[in-house]
């Protein structure tokens, strides 16, 4: 996503101007190229034989999964490392999408650039408070209602919209099964102090309440990030890629609960 203040003169608007002057297997074949440039050893290799659509949709899922498994061990040993980290993503999608045939990719990056900066900020100092979650996640929305609303950036701005709404989610269930305290303890204990916390947060998890708070929101997040895969546009899949990504990272967390 790529609000005002942070635009950079290349505007979403270019792929859609290339996209009504090449035929589709051109401008996939260009997306393909932007692909390899930011290639990952072993998986995009991969990525790459699955349509378009299917590679905007692992990478969002992708770049969901990398604040919980990179971003949130460093940001609790080096938080300002974390932070300024932002604007290394930021410089790489603003490179990215200065290329015609990667500009797609660097606006997928820039939404995500908005996830990594929440999460530096409130996982680096605000994380013993669970209520400033949702806001400090939130900080990049204005600019992604904007953005949409002017008709820019939408594979970036829907994935962060997906990523945000996903996160939503995941706090609401806390509130609702009142995890709230098991949250404030899991961040200020050391490591080997958590399995009692865990074991607490498993008991009321596996209530009649907290199963079927689970069940629900599972039905929400495979409605919404279901749906608009039944579009071929990039943005839609981003999105759906984003939302859907959040079972499978709460479910790792469930099952790291339970093991613990």
């Amino acid at each position: 996503m790529s609000p005002s203040p942070l635009r950079n003169p290349y505007s979403s608007s270019i792929l859609s101007q290339q996209a009504g002057s090449l035929a589709p297997a051109d401008l996939s074949a260009g997306l393909e190229t932007g692909l390899e440039e930011v290639s990952i050893p072993l998986i995009s290799p991969i990525v790459r034989k699955l349509s378009l659509t299917w590679q905007f949709f692992v990478a969002s899922a992708f770049l969901v999964s990398i604040p919980v498994f990179l971003q949130a061990p460093l940001v609790r040993s080096a938080p300002w490392l974390s932070l300024v980290m932002t604007g290394g993503w930021l410089w790489l999608s603003i490179w990215l999408r200065s290329r015609p045939q990667s500009e797609a990719w660097g606006d997928l990056l820039m939404g995500f650039t908005w996830t990594w900066l929440a999460g530096s900020i409130y996982w680096g100092w605000l994380r013993w408070e669970p209520f400033f979650h949702l806001p400090i996640e939130a900080v990049g929305l204005p600019f992604a209602i904007v953005g949409l609303m002017r008709g820019q950036d939408k594979i970036g701005n829907w994935f962060y919209l997906g990523s945000l709404f996903g996160t939503a989610m995941t706090d609401a269930y806390f509130y609702a099964v009142d995890l709230i305290p098991q949250w404030r303890q899991l961040v200020q204990v050391e490591p080997h102090l958590i399995q009692p916390i865990f074991q607490s947060a498993i008991a009321q998890m596996q209530t009649t309440w907290g199963i079927s708070w689970a069940i629900g929101l599972a039905v929400v997040l495979l409605l919404v990030g279901g749906l608009p895969l039944r579009s071929k546009q990039l943005h839609w899949w981003a999105m759906g890629g984003a939302v859907l990504s959040t079972i499978l990272v709460d479910g790792l967390f469930w099952l790291a609960a339970i093991s613990a």
